[in-house]
């Protein structure tokens, strides 16, 4: 299956089965590259739709306490975008049908070098990218050539985009829009199921790509009343707290982690299936 497949096709089955889908986020290499890879090949048997996968960064300036620390624990096991990609490719090694999204900052992306990024991202089996610091001004830096190479260009959507803004934002999308429903960083505060709606009626009157919301999703009721306005719902922080709750004195995985991170994406899923 070609990559720009594996979105479109996820969306499809989510339409037929007549609901959203669950978007998890985890970081690559937290809290070390075998846990992290055995996390990600469970996560779709769990209930994930979608795993989004965190490149690895210093300074995740979009991102609240929680994925900081995941950032700075994988980055402390020997993390790097050359590991995540392999990650990739050995989760591809048994699953070719879950859409996989690299989510971060451009500093790795650029001194790895964009083209090489992007080719070596779509053999791996990527199917996307969202980049959190890389405005629609700057497309030709990562977006064209992402493009080019069959990969998604997945665009963030904030509460300040008014239709003018929205207009530029969403000129180059494609997959799925990620709406980000609060003013803020990851894992502080959550949005209203109905402003999350009014503002993705203003969207959708710009694009028919689905939309996920994403920032501020904690728990199944949450993903449920998500679910009821939106075609996915993202949840990071409160996987990544439980990775965290789960490491032992000195930030080892305990034996009990993988089962009770799953454990805690089965029940948020079930928001989506009841």
């Amino acid at each position: 299956m070609r990559p720009q497949d594996r979105i479109d096709s996820t969306f499809q089955r989510l339409t037929d089965e007549a609901r959203a889908g669950l978007v998890t986020f985890i970081t690559a290499g937290d809290p070390d590259p075998e846990t992290s890879q055995q996390l990600m090949d469970r996560l779709p048997g769990a209930g994930a739709d979608i795993i989004e996968l965190g490149m690895p960064f210093s300074d995740p300036m979009a991102d609240g306490p929680a994925i900081q620390a995941a950032n700075l624990r994988a980055l402390s096991s020997g993390a790097s975008l050359r590991g995540t990609l392999a990650m990739v490719s050995r989760f591809r090694e048994n699953n070719n049908d879950t859409p996989v999204i690299l989510m971060g900052y451009f500093n790795p992306i650029y001194q790895y070098g964009p083209s090489r990024f992007v080719t070596d991202a779509a053999a791996a089996g990527v199917d996307g990218l969202i980049m959190v610091d890389l405005p629609p001004e700057e497309d030709d830096e990562l977006c064209d050539p992402a493009r080019t190479a069959g990969l998604h260009w997945v665009r963030l959507v904030t509460p300040t985009s008014d239709d003018a803004r929205l207009q530029q934002v969403l000129r180059n999308a494609s997959g799925f829009i990620y709406y980000v429903s609060i003013a803020g960083i990851t894992g502080t505060r959550s949005a209203a199921a109905s402003a999350i709606g009014d503002a993705l009626a203003v969207i959708r009157k710009h694009t028919a790509l689905p939309i996920a919301v994403g920032f501020g999703i904690n728990t199944a009721d949450q993903v449920r009343e998500t679910g009821a306005v939106a075609d996915g719902a993202v949840v990071g922080s409160a996987i990544i707290r439980e990775i965290e709750n789960h490491l032992d004195g000195s930030g080892k995985a305990k034996p009990e982690l993988l089962d009770r991170v799953t454990g805690l994406v089965s029940e948020l899923a079930g928001g989506l299936r009841a």
